[in-house]
């Protein structure tokens, strides 16, 4: 895997943070073993002005199988199609299930890239391990899933406001029912073209808080990327809809910590209680989902040097106190499927909290958008990038 701005075969020290905990597994699949079985027939390339998240995939996919008696099977490329489950799987009765979220970038040069894959990588397989799911080299998962874009590149959009999403699932598929470590699991990956994440574009949301739900606690799996942390949120997020508002604000103890909206990490641009310029997010404490696009802007931030940056609790006392203060000057989330989002409005305690927001997007999220995209479509070279 090319690094666009790589000049020597030193690996940089981001690179090695990056590396660690994707080291090689011995009984790991190959992706020099691929099979390759293209597709017979092309589906039709969506518009990419008119793409709606998540609802046209590409004509091809990735599968690798695992059995316990027998190890990683070969990877295979094969035409996009349904699977074949066993009515007793375990993921199906027992979730165990898992997943992560990755974009392919067209740049203006006609270059594909990813964007930090190898964080991805490393996340998977923290999360395969806490589903007691077989581990894999990522590094060779990361190479099958090259190869799966590069087969699929015509559908990565010409445009600099969508891309190509990438879900790579694992699922156990142990066919007896019981409470158990699988005696077999799938890997796969489907390609997705996409735009905008929020029907709303680039426009602040509306977040409702509440602590009657709670999206994860210490000791649990609210760290991972698991099909059930998700599919539990659903029942809450309608009832924000209800409420006229477009996600959860997840609140967490006594305190009423602020967490992570349904699909995002939040952070927070204020004055803080010591008078201080600060961006500061929730602490990756167990119950945070450790985000790349969130790790990424705190880097960035961090190295601009111009504001304290911090990981740190913020409760809902500490929000509304800052509002009457007028020391809140943003608050944004940050995604993969959003990049960066605004926050405009936080319904809490039938309260509407108004955000500040400078137009439609305020200075410091537009900023972090632009340097975060000029990376991700390769108009500024950097060693996060990674050419298809």
């Amino acid at each position: 895997m090319a690094s666009v701005a790589s000049a020597t075969n030193a690996p940089s020290s981001q690179e090695e943070l990056e590396n660690n905990g994707m080291a090689g597994n011995a009984s790991s699949f190959k992706a020099s073993d691929t099979v390759i079985q293209l597709a017979q027939t092309h589906k039709p390339k969506p518009d990419p002005n008119g793409l709606v998240f998540g609802t046209v995939f590409t004509d091809h996919m990735l599968t690798i199988e695992w059995i316990l008696e027998e190890g990683w099977q070969k990877p295979h490329i094969q035409p996009f199609g349904n699977l074949s489950i066993h009515p007793g799987c375990s993921a199906l009765h027992y979730s165990v299930q898992l997943f992560e979220g990755m974009k392919a970038y067209r740049g203006p040069d006609n270059k594909v890239r990813l964007f930090r894959p190898k964080i991805n990588m490393k996340r998977m397989l923290k999360s395969a391990h806490r589903a007691c799911l077989p581990s894999f080299d990522g590094a060779e998962l990361l190479e099958c899933i090259r190869k799966l874009v590069e087969v699929d590149q015509d559908w990565v959009p010409h445009s600099d406001s969508a891309s190509l999403y990438i879900r790579p699932t694992f699922l156990g598929t142990e066919p007896t029912l019981g409470v158990k470590k699988p005696s077999k699991a799938l890997l796969f990956v489907i390609l997705s073209p996409v735009g905008s994440y929020f029907s709303t574009g680039a426009k602040p949301v509306s977040l409702w808080a509440d602590s009657k739900y709670i999206r994860a606690w210490r000791g649990g799996t609210g760290d991972c990327k698991m099909g059930g942390n998700y599919g539990a949120s659903i029942y809450a997020q309608y009832e924000a809809v209800d409420y006229g508002c477009q996600q959860v604000l997840w609140l967490y103890g006594d305190d009423q910590q602020i967490t992570e909206v349904g699909t995002m990490n939040l952070f927070l641009y204020w004055i803080n209680e010591k008078e201080e310029e600060e961006l500061a997010t929730p602490p990756l404490d167990g119950i945070i989902l450790p985000g790349v696009t969130r790790q990424s802007i705190l880097e960035l931030a961090r190295k601009w040097g111009e504001f304290k940056v911090s990981e740190r609790y913020l409760t809902m006392a500490d929000l509304r106190q800052a509002l009457g203060e007028n020391r809140v000057r943003e608050m944004f989330g940050s995604g993969t499927a959003c990049v960066v989002s605004p926050v405009g409005r936080i319904l809490y305690q039938g309260e509407n909290l108004h955000i500040p927001c400078e137009g439609s997007f305020p200075p410091l999220a537009s900023r972090l958008l632009k340097e975060l995209t000029d990376i991700q479509y390769g108009r500024t070279p950097s060693d996060w990038s990674y050419i298809v």
